[in-house]
């Protein structure tokens, strides 16, 4: 990517979003594109900026996180914008609605500055982020929620390994971990996950672990 990586920041409290804004603008590689209260704004300002990521809260006036996410990264958006959705999580009971409406990972609000900032650039690559102890937790939490498929892992066009390695991320592994648990290098587990993605036509990890849970593969 070429130039700094352009976020738009999405929080209805003042202290909050200025406190972002400011941690972002700070840095020689990411630039604050503009900065809104609401989710209905955060729509109407990523039309019309087109950042390279939004930074989302979820619990807003006029228009929620979540559906300003679904409307930004969700199934069907012709130009998707990357969503970074930042949460409490203790007391944000929709957070995983928010993944599967389509954001690319969540943070903590109480995250350090440095997490912040890895977490955007890392969504900015196009890779997920996913905290692999929080994500057990949230995953755990709200598994119910989702309404398992008629599909059995026979159906799925994975092989063994394949499912075995998607079983793992949607326990919230990270890669160096399922390379552990598995005896395999970590580049070997990147080839893995790239190619379940492919084949399951996924964007990304967090939509591997909807999927894994809707298809039964964990419970």
């Amino acid at each position: 990517m070429s130039g700094p990586v352009r976020v738009l920041v999405c929080d209805d409290q003042v202290l909050v979003r200025t406190g972002l804004s400011t941690i972002i603008g700070a840095q020689p590689d990411l630039e604050v594109a503009g900065e809104c209260g609401d989710g209905q704004a955060a729509v109407e300002l990523a039309a019309r900026l087109r950042p390279d990521i939004v930074v989302m809260d979820v619990r807003m006036p006029v228009l929620d996180g979540i559906e300003a996410t679904r409307r930004l990264a969700g199934a069907g958006v012709a130009d998707p914008v990357k969503v970074l959705v930042v949460t409490t999580f203790n007391l944000d009971e929709y957070v995983y609605e928010a993944l599967r409406a389509g954001a690319s990972g969540f943070l903590l609000k109480d995250a350090p500055p440095d997490r912040l900032l890895h977490g955007i650039r890392t969504v900015a690559t196009g890779a997920a982020l996913l905290d692999p102890e929080v994500t057990r937790r949230l995953v755990g939490r709200y598994a119910a929620r989702i309404r398992p498929t008629e599909a059995t892992s026979r159906e799925l066009p994975l092989t063994p390994r394949e499912l075995q390695v998607l079983r793992l991320i949607a326990d919230g592994l990270s890669n160096s971990e399922i390379a552990a648990a598995l005896v395999i290098s970590q580049e070997t587990v990147k080839t893995f996950v790239s190619r379940i993605l492919t084949k399951l036509d996924l964007r990304d990890r967090v939509q591997a672990v909807v999927f894994a849970y809707r298809n039964g593969l964990v419970t």
